[in-house]
């Protein structure tokens, strides 16, 4: 891998691609998140600290995005605008708004910035063992440019066309999570209500076709009363139902079971549990109203 990588956003799932970034790299371009103890961290190890997303892009050839939604990668785009230039590549790893991607390529490539969508499965903890898969759209030199840094932190780096095919390719892949989990946490309710001990029945589900990761994310804890396994917030599945159903629809692929895994987590958002993690949709407290009249 050659020349200089900034990377913006060090969150849950920033914090492990920066650190594996960072040892597999010259160095880090990067800038602060809310929590300080990353970027100390990473800086401590040799990473480079930046005011602000321009500096991060000044300083860097290839800058990698690790954002939560698109009208943030929007805000970041319009930050770094002044400082790009022909030459450079901008990734953006983030779970975003076909259209939005859509327009964010068609913006880099005006100012003659190659742009790759790698939108990533996995989570915090793959993040940090460096085990993360990427569905990259970009062109086939923009794919062969993109691939080894993805690589720093990605297990399997996957090329399914140009931009927009990762978009989809994420999209489908979410929306299976997001289905099963949404089943599991109807299934587990339906369980408590009649009784059944969500260990036993967990136990014997493994050992059958519906065992799952999502399903040992949210139960292996759960089963023992603590919700806190699945480390995917009720806000962020929102979001990507949001960017799902709206691809399904405008492509014609929208159905009643796409709309029903759309509808739970609008509502247990609205109902104000966007901070909770998924896993905690099944805790007692919060179940009964998700369900209720459903």
């Amino acid at each position: 891998m050659t020349g200089r990588i900034g990377l913006i956003g060090l969150g849950a799932m920033g914090a492990g691609m920066g650190r594996n970034l960072l040892a597999k790299t010259a160095g880090l371009q990067t800038m602060a998140h809310r929590d300080r103890s990353v970027i100390e961290a990473l800086v401590a190890d040799g990473a480079t600290e930046h005011a602000d997303a321009a500096a991060v892009a000044a300083a860097s050839d290839v800058v990698v995005l690790c954002l939560p939604n698109s009208t943030v990668v929007e805000s970041v785009m319009d930050q770094m605008a002044p400082a790009l230039r022909p030459g450079q590549m901008v990734i953006d790893t983030g779970t975003s708004a076909l259209a939005s991607t859509l327009a964010l390529a068609a913006r880099l490539e005006a100012l003659g910035v190659v742009f790759a969508e790698a939108p990533l499965t996995g989570g915090a903890q793959q993040a940090a063992d460096g085990v993360l898969g990427a569905l990259v759209g970009a062109t086939p030199e923009g794919f062969a440019r993109a691939a080894p840094v993805l690589a720093a932190f990605c297990e399997r780096v996957e090329h399914f066309g140009l931009v927009g095919a990762g978009a989809k390719a994420k999209f489908i892949n979410n929306y299976m999570v997001m289905g099963i989990a949404a089943l599991v946490t109807e299934a587990f309710r339906t369980a408590a209500d009649e009784g059944i001990d969500w260990g036993q029945l967990h136990d014997v589900v493994q050992c059958g076709s519906a065992n799952s990761g999502v399903l040992n994310r949210i139960i292996g804890k759960a089963r023992d009363g603590d919700f806190s396994g699945y480390v995917f917030s009720v806000g962020n599945a929102a979001k990507d139902m949001r960017y799902i159903a709206d691809y399904l629809d405008t492509s014609g692929h929208g159905t009643e079971m796409s709309r029903a895994v759309h509808d739970l987590f609008q509502r247990a958002e609205a109902q104000g549990h966007g901070a909770r993690r998924i896993s905690e949709l099944l805790s007692p407290e919060i179940r009964d109203e998700l369900f209720d009249g459903s």
